[in-house]
């Protein structure tokens, strides 16, 4: 969650200045070429700068956690006033993937779960209980509604991050 927080407070921040919000992240990077390259990799696979369809948008975000840099980039629609997400790229660096195939995994399976949050969490409390009990009766993001998912790995010298 501190990533969606940390990026919507950067996107605002691009926002109030007028400036791309990619363009606003590079400008702020300089002195950090580990992060830079994952977010250039995300906005190079994004075609960041390519127009978009009537309706659609695209956001950027980047982030740090258990040693590994992750950006990515998310095309949504705006359907009938119901949101629809096309295609999420993910560009990570977590310094060595031990295992590529599982590393992939945990990253869109980490997406699909961002957009489970991102669209459907609510938990609801009747008379002092939480109403929801299992995955039968809490909203998560179907087969039918998951968006295309790119995931690239930038192997790098640094330790061994997570994925997680």
């Amino acid at each position: 969650m501190h990533a969606f927080f940390t990026e919507s407070f950067i996107d605002e921040l691009a926002f109030k200045v007028n400036k791309d919000p990619y363009q606003f992240r590079r400008e702020h990077l300089t002195d950090a070429p580990r992060f830079l390259k994952v977010l250039d990799l995300a906005a190079e696979k994004a075609n960041w700068t390519a127009p978009l369809p009537e309706n659609w948008g695209r956001g950027i975000s980047l982030h740090q956690c258990f040693g590994t840099i992750v950006a990515q980039v998310v095309e949504i629609e705006i359907e009938e006033g119901n949101l629809k997400v096309h295609r999420v790229i993910c560009a990570a660096d977590p310094g060595f993937a031990f295992h590529p195939d599982g590393f992939t995994a945990q990253m869109e399976s980490g997406i699909v779960y961002g957009l489970t949050a991102a669209l459907y969490a609510e938990i609801s409390i009747e008379k002092g209980a939480v109403v929801q009990s299992n995955f039968h009766d809490y909203q998560m993001l179907r087969m039918n509604e998951t968006p295309k998912m790119e995931t690239y790995i930038i192997e790098s010298d640094n330790w061994p991050g997570g994925a997680g």
